[in-house]
């Protein structure tokens, strides 16, 4: 995912629609588009006919490209996507009494990401707001949040020096995680019982493990942009000791409190698991 690339899931009478910012603009999935208005149980085959009925055989112009959406499995396949534009050349093409108010849902979707460009605040509202009806407490959400900003300013940090791929991104963050809490982020899902890849671990982490997630990753964008690391190794060095700062200040809170920071306690999207984690 570049820097332009952001995925999203957006909902529509319940259906999940994704979709991504490429090129500062919505493009969304066709099939999931395809299956909410055509009802169908083979959407790909019916998108297979349109395409070719409607793009092939009457020789018009692809309005979709292929970008890397994530499936049900957690991992991403180049899936076709189109804009709004080319979304109402699409469902022109659909027959479907739904047509209209999927219509007006596209429009009122693109109508946000204007007004979330202009009004950064406004994205972050809305994420707020998302995280309510999942049943998070509002303390946790403003943690959730804080954190988002922290993380995005640190892969700022890291592109200016030089960071640009996924992998990297990565290792780099597993580097502060590992050095915070001791286990690796893939141990650490474990721990909390997370087996679906596309499941956020940061969705499911206390309080206490949110905030040393940042203290980790602040102190490390701090040092980089003091330091300004020229190498890839200088940054994993510098994401092991900002990550240790906080790693340290977890191990003296941990003495504190008598208990471990690292949690199984979990989030489940219908609320908040019990007590003892289960």
């Amino acid at each position: 995912m570049t820097a332009k690339e952001v995925l999203k899931l957006a909902i529509f009478e319940g259906k999940q629609i994704r979709k991504i910012i490429h090129d500062g603009e919505w493009w969304f999935s066709v099939i999931d588009v395809v299956s909410v208005l055509s009802e169908s149980p083979t959407p790909r085959q019916y998108w297979g006919k349109v395409k070719k009925r409607e793009f092939t055989d009457l020789q018009l112009s692809p309005v979709w490209v292929q970008l890397k959406l994530e499936a049900d499995d957690g991992k991403k396949y180049a899936t076709d996507c189109a804009n709004t534009q080319g979304l109402f050349r699409i469902i022109q093409s659909i027959p479907s009494p739904k047509a209209e108010p999927f219509k007006q849902w596209l429009a009122q979707v693109g109508y946000d990401r204007i007004q979330e460009i202009e009004n950064p605040e406004l994205a972050q509202e809305r994420m707020k707001q998302l995280y309510e009806l999942k049943g998070y407490p509002k303390d946790w959400i403003d943690k959730r949040l804080r954190g988002i900003a922290i993380r995005q300013n640190l892969t700022d940090e890291w592109k200016e020096r030089g960071i640009a791929t996924e992998k990297d991104f990565g290792i780099l963050t597993a580097e502060i995680a590992k050095a915070t809490f001791g286990v690796s982020p893939s141990e650490h899902k474990e721990l909390k019982g997370l087996t679906r890849k596309n499941e956020n671990l940061r969705d499911h982490m206390t309080d206490l493990e949110l905030i040393f997630t940042m203290l980790g990753e602040k102190v490390t964008t701090e040092i980089s942009q003091t330091e300004k690391p020229d190498t890839f190794e200088k940054n994993k060095k510098i994401a092991r000791r900002g990550g240790g700062v906080a790693g340290t200040a977890r191990k003296e809170t941990e003495k504190e409190l008598g208990r471990s920071i690292v949690s199984k306690k979990n989030y489940l999207p219908k609320g908040l698991l019990d007590d003892d984690g289960k």
